[in-house]
């Protein structure tokens, strides 16, 4: 593992000095590069796949990308839980804890990450067809889609957390690295594979596939070859560090999975809504990562900024960086509105979305993306929430966000409105959850304040 290139040097805490609002912005805009080009790779699969002419191949995908979202959720859990022990470790100045810690992460990433890619293939039928009400050639395309891609979940998580273990210290640009460099593999496979060698909708299966890889291998190049920042891993040392990933992990990721849970219950109400609701259901996610890859981007990257300024009691800086996220996300928010409502007319037209799914893209842009002004700001006060030592208030939020600030909102809404009604419902649910975890992260950044000065005091 000990390479005579490494440059320790640099897993040394870097967010402990210096402007915040810069940290903030450089993290954010380098995740930003890697996942904006994941999500848009994303698009022009989508693009790619309306070429085809089907719609019901556009249903599938929304399918499946909800599918991979839940997968995901699980993936994005355990990576926090790697970037928020990794970066306090460091912060306190412990870095072979930092990489002993390191090495349990992708250990632990790998086993359960396994097992979610297991589950999940086994059932993916029963999934589709009982919670998304999937039926027809939408559900058999789905399932065989899944059936290809869901193996290389293990791939994925262990990339995504070899990157968290990346910003972790502070190394944004090789943390944009992995996600970049499976765009463009994605990018490249993706038409060679779907009209090049004939394989249709399922050639964007296994171009995600090769992308996962991709993932792995470059995170491993940038955590293990450039910081040696992956010890190596010891069966005492994962029994050991289990409780304090998982104390962190279990709630992430339970907090993460309440995103699908909810997406996946509107999902199921639009579903019975008709096959043209779907179809546009699978446009909208697809745009809606584009958009707001930032703010993806910038929950992501002030983990380590919160975590390692935790780790120096420096909570001063900890509330000036939660304040910079907030203005920054909101500010970002409203720009992208802006350019999805002119850009509606042009999406609608490259995506061949015709009669009622044509007007429910349209909708969204101009009126459902007000949602994305309180989910950044709920996604920010998560990210403290985790890396502050406070997960389970994450998990309450997510999971009130998507039972009581869904499903209520979104039945009601889509029965006295349809499609368009269902979209302002979840709107509504986003706001009321939104505003109150800002109010309750600066309470518990107070908390900590108060509590931090009470033990100086007592020497």
């Amino acid at each position: 593992m000990n390479a005579p290139h490494v440059a320790r040097d640099k897993a040394q805490p870097v967010f402990t000095e210096g402007s915040l609002m810069r940290h903030v912005a450089v993290m954010t805009a380098t995740g930003a590069v890697g996942l904006m080009a994941v999500f848009s790779v994303d698009l022009l699969s989508l693009f790619w796949v309306s070429r085809l002419g089907d719609q019901a191949y556009k249903a599938a995908v929304s399918y499946v990308g909800l599918a991979t979202f839940f997968a995901m959720s699980v993936n994005i859990g355990l990576t926090i839980a790697a970037s928020a022990t990794v970066s306090r470790a460091l912060g306190s100045g412990d870095r072979p804890r930092g990489r002993r810690l390191a090495a349990s992460a992708l250990t632990i990433t790998t086993i359960i990450s396994g097992a979610v890619a297991t589950l999940m293939f086994a059932y993916r039928d029963w999934g589709l067809t009982t919670l998304l009400h999937a039926r027809g050639e939408p559900l058999q395309v789905a399932s065989t889609f899944l059936a290809i891609t869901i193996p290389a979940n293990v791939l994925m998580a262990v990339g995504m957390t070899l990157a968290g273990v990346l910003r972790a210290v502070g190394d944004a640009r090789r943390a944009m690295y992995v996600t970049l460099s499976g765009a463009i593999v994605t990018a490249i496979l993706d038409p060679a594979l779907i009209f090049g060698l004939g394989l249709g909708v399922y050639g964007a299966a296994w171009a995600a596939v090769a992308a996962r890889l991709c993932w792995a291998i470059v995170g491993w190049n940038g955590a293990v070859r450039v910081h040696d920042m992956v010890a190596r891993p010891r069966l005492n040392a994962v029994r050991g560090d289990f409780g304090p990933i998982m104390a962190i992990g279990f709630p992430a990721i339970m907090a993460n999975l309440a995103t699908p849970v909810g997406s996946a219950y509107a999902v199921r109400v639009f579903s019975d809504i008709g096959e043209a609701a779907i179809a546009a259901g699978a446009v909208i996610d697809r745009v809606t990562p584009v958009a707001f890859g930032v703010i993806f981007a910038l929950t992501g990257s002030i983990g380590p900024i919160i975590g390692q300024n935790f780790g120096a009691n420096l909570m001063g800086r900890v509330k000036r960086a939660l304040t910079d996220s907030f203005i920054l996300s909101i500010g970002y928010v409203l720009f992208a509105w802006g350019v999805l409502a002119l850009a509606a007319p042009w999406l609608i037209r490259a995506f061949d979305a015709t009669g009622e799914s044509a007007g429910y893209v349209a909708f969204y842009c101009q009126y459902g993306v007000v949602a994305w002004l309180f989910l950044a700001c709920l996604f920010v006060a998560n990210t403290a929430f985790n890396n502050l030592g406070f997960p389970v208030l994450s998990m309450a939020f997510n999971w009130g966000r998507a039972t009581l600030g869904t499903i209520p909102f979104v039945t009601l809404g889509a029965h006295y409105g349809g499609v368009r009604g269902g979209l302002i419902g979840i709107a509504l649910g986003c706001a009321l959850f939104g505003l109150i975890a800002v109010a309750a992260a600066y309470a518990a950044t107070a908390r900590l304040a108060k509590a931090m000065e009470a033990k100086a005091a007592r020497g």
